[in-house]
């Protein structure tokens, strides 16, 4: 194995241009809108002893040099580097460390296991928090602000979030072509307007010097980690750059970022820092008090506010998108690595795999949504829940990039230590700057991640309880075949195919139907299915067929964990290659299908065991799963307990 990691692109794409637009329209909304409120909650945390200029310079070094350590170096420069045939985000890598430690490695798979728990606290926060933002700079319009209320906010907002999560059924592609144009618009307006406040005050360039942000840090004590945990706010949205990667690609989202993302993010926040300190000094002379207020509308013109506050949420909503197709993607690699049920997935483009639709995770996202919005009501108040799912996911991420820079990559453990110690000191001083929070809301992400990781825990230990008792009435293979060969039971024509997890051992389905049918198919495929750690597997060396003599055959499929398996087109591929004999629509499929029974004495808890009968009966039907044609099938099994 090479010691360097791989290349920045191992998928060529000849349409860049196009896929940049689309990674602006998708990967960036959720950063893009950090404006509309970062700068602003991060500065109200020195409000209480009044604002002063060094304070504005300070939380405005911060905020750069945020966007500089975290996004720039540690995501589009390092993490990047560190993907699974172009796929990212935190179970990419947690592949990629399984496949470095051992597939059976628990350590990888607990870290998984947390950071996608924890995205998902950080999916049903962002859109809230970004569309209600957006739709707050109403208020900031001359003579509105008495006019339009609280409901009238709300209501609003829930109505263009509804919006948003019905037209996801028509795909990333078809989301992005139509949100590309609308956000790099975004990006060059909010640019622009940071632009021209700090010809007004170019003194604010100065913030650039790290020294102001270590010496607001060093000055400022507790207040300071306040500061911090806010300031984090400006770089929520870089675990998106990775977990999208599938979507659109690596060099599309690093072109993005460097030629417009950033340089427009930068101006913008160093326009708002100029304003304020504009204000600051304006209220000075007149001698009026300064108080913190919305810099991002109230340095826009007032004849231009209208259509920025339209731009502004219209950019929210793209926001919302990054977190949306990153939880699409990272459900799926989910399911495929074995941490949730089955969960039925919809293709919706033919040139890139990774862009899926999942009904059931949108329109739960959705109501955890509209929850958040109703019971937080305004956009301050839901800032300070924000950071700590997506601190708490930088963590994991960055431990998980240490066992792929060790262990795959091959470092030695000095140059290893050397690269991610940094990056690991940065996430834990954000992490504990979030944790402070936890009472103003912060309990809200980590109550979501700790349901998502009761359900990953439950149902892993679940199937490994089911898949215990399998084993132990299991008879190998090769021993009922040759059982069978010295006493053939009765024969029927056609092909049965028989799915199972351990391809070594006699499906119970085959079992069964032996019992109580008392026949034997003319031919009999046992079919396994596995998953790999790569994102995708070729044609070429997805079908790998093993005769075990006259009667059965052993197939094993292999699949990418962000593939969808189709057992019957593979299978007739094979059979049209000449590496099976069989008549595809002649075919039966049987499959094991066990009834779970409850008890409080053996393996799991009774209040876990219902709640792993739960996922077990909501789980995707395998049939669906597979791809298999329902009038094909046979289900057969037998009762066990959990």
């Amino acid at each position: 194995m090479s010691s360097d990691p791989p290349g920045p692109d191992a998928r060529p794409h000849p349409a860049t241009l196009a896929l940049t637009i689309g990674a602006i329209g998708v990967v960036f909304g959720d950063i893009g809108t950090s404006p509309l409120y970062a700068f602003r909650e991060a500065l109200a945390q020195t409000a209480a002893d009044g604002i002063v200029a060094g304070e504005i310079v300070g939380v405005l070094s911060l905020a750069i040099w945020s966007l500089i350590l975290v996004v720039t170096i540690k995501y589009v420069v390092f993490l990047m580097r560190a993907d699974n045939q172009g796929e990212g985000g935190v179970l990419a890598l947690t592949a990629l460390a399984r496949r470095a430690l051992g597939w059976r490695s628990r350590t990888a798979l607990v870290l998984g296991a947390a950071g996608a728990a924890l995205f998902y606290g950080d999916a049903i926060i962002t859109p809230a928090l970004s569309v209600l933002s957006a739709v707050e700079g109403l208020r900031t319009i001359p003579g509105a602000a008495g006019a339009i209320g609280e409901h009238t906010i709300i209501t609003l907002t829930i109505v263009i979030l509804v919006g948003l999560f019905i037209i996801q059924s028509r795909g990333t592609a078809s989301v992005a072509r139509m949100f590309g144009p609308i956000c790099i618009l975004w990006f060059l307006t909010i640019g622009g307007l940071g632009l021209w406040h700090i010809a007004d005050e170019p003194g604010i360039l100065a913030a650039i010097n790290p020294a102001f942000a270590l010496y607001f840090l060093a000055t400022h004590s507790v207040p300071g980690l306040f500061v911090l945990g806010a300031v984090f706010l400006t770089v929520t949205g870089a675990e998106a750059l990775t977990a999208d990667m599938g979507h659109f690609g690596i060099r599309p989202i690093r072109v993005g970022w460097f030629c417009l993302v950033f340089p427009a993010l930068a101006l913008n926040y160093f326009g708002q820092g100029a304003f304020a300190l504009g204000q600051l000094e304006l209220a000075a002379r007149t001698g009026t008090p300064f108080a913190n207020a919305d810099w991002f509308f109230l340095m826009t013109p007032p004849a231009v506010r209208v259509p920025l506050v339209v731009l502004a949420t219209l950019a929210t909503i793209i926001a919302s998108q990054a977190v949306i197709t990153g939880a699409f993607s990272l459900t799926q690699q989910a399911v495929q690595l074995g941490l949730l049920p089955r969960m039925r997935a919809r293709q919706t483009s033919a040139d890139f795999s990774g862009q899926i639709y999942l009904p059931s995770i949108n329109w739960l996202l959705l109501a955890g949504v509209l929850v958040l919005v109703v019971q937080f009501r305004t956009s301050s108040a839901m800032a300070a829940a924000y950071g700590i799912a997506v601190t708490g996911t930088m963590v994991v991420t960055t431990c998980l990039a240490y066992i792929v820079v060790r262990h795959h990559w091959n470092w030695g453990r000095a140059a290893s230590i050397a690269i991610i110690a940094p990056f690991l000191a940065l996430d834990l001083v954000f992490f504990g700057a979030n944790i402070l929070r936890v009472v103003e809301g912060g309990w809200v992400p980590l109550v979501v991640a700790a349901m998502i990781g009761l359900l990953i825990a439950t149902w892993v230990r679940g199937r490994g309880i089911v898949k215990a008792f399998e084993r132990r009435q299991s008879v190998p293979l090769a021993d009922l075949a040759a059982a069978l060969a010295r006493r053939p039971p009765e024969r029927v024509e056609g092909t049965a195919i028989f799915l199972t997890a351990n391809p070594d051992a006699a499906p119970g389905a085959l079992l069964h139907n032996l019992k109580h049918n008392k026949v034997l198919h003319a031919a009999n495929l046992i079919v396994s299915i596995r998953t790999t750690d790569h994102p995708v597997v070729a044609d070429e060396q997805r079908v790998r067929v093993t005769r075990i003599d006259d009667n059965f055959t052993s197939v094993i499929l292999r699949y990418g964990f962000m593939e969808s398996p189709d057992v019957p087109r593979d299978l007739a591929t094979a059979a049209g290659r000449g590496e099976l004999a069989m008549t595809p629509m002649r075919a039966s499929y049987f499959i094991g299908r066990n009834t779970l029974k409850p008890d409080a004495e053996i393996g799991m808890p009774l209040w876990q065991d219902r709640i792993f009968m739960f996922l077990q009966r909501n789980a995707s039907d395998p049939t669906d799963f597979l791809r298999i044609p329902p009038g094909k099938v046979l289900e057969l099994g037998e009762q066990v307990t959990v």
